[in-house]
């Protein structure tokens, strides 16, 4: 699923694009409004960002992931050649010591991602500082053409600012327009 991003300059085209894409079929669940603006959001009933969207939780912890489980493997690796209790360990204790350091790397890194921001998202900061509306139009390949034919011919104020393949991916990067 792919991810589009437009800015708009104000709440209500704000949602004069979200009823027409409404109207298109676009589902409430694909539309989501990144802005400082949280009470007018939910005054007009649109669908504010969520957590996932807006802190780097996910790339984080994917991180955090990846380095617990070479820690581990490290960790077992030595556990194992060294021999520190006197004899060799069932397996299942190897299994065991990779994966408690892989959850444990994971729990990290999901905390630094609670207390950064996307980076993603970071590019618009000053956009949505100076009280622009970023709007997140979630789509299969297969509807975005006709996505960026109802934003430009509609809405040409709206700004397309960037795509990406996938917005969970935490390795992916925006496609700038």
């Amino acid at each position: 699923m792919k991810t589009m991003y437009y800015l708009a300059s104000t709440l209500g085209s704000t949602q004069s694009i979200a009823n027409e894409l409404h109207r298109a079929g676009v589902k409430d669940w694909f539309i989501h409004i990144v802005s400082n603006d949280e009470s007018g959001i939910n005054k007009q009933h649109l669908h504010s960002s969520n957590y996932l969207e807006t802190l780097d939780l996910v790339r984080d912890g994917v991180i955090g992931a990846i380095f617990g489980l070479l820690i581990g493997i490290l960790i077992a690796s030595l556990i194992a050649y060294l021999q520190p209790l006197g004899g060799t360990l069932p397996n299942i204790i190897y299994l065991l010591i990779i994966g408690v350091m892989t959850l444990f790397g994971l729990w990290e890194g999901g905390l630094a991602g609670i207390a950064s921001k996307n980076r993603k998202l970071a590019e618009f900061d000053q956009d949505i500082a100076d009280g622009k509306y970023l709007i997140l139009i979630y789509t299969t390949k297969k509807n975005e053409s006709r996505i960026q034919y109802i934003m430009a011919h509609k809405f040409p104020g709206a700004k397309l600012a960037a795509k990406d393949s996938h917005f969970l991916n935490p390795f992916s990067t925006l496609e700038h327009t």
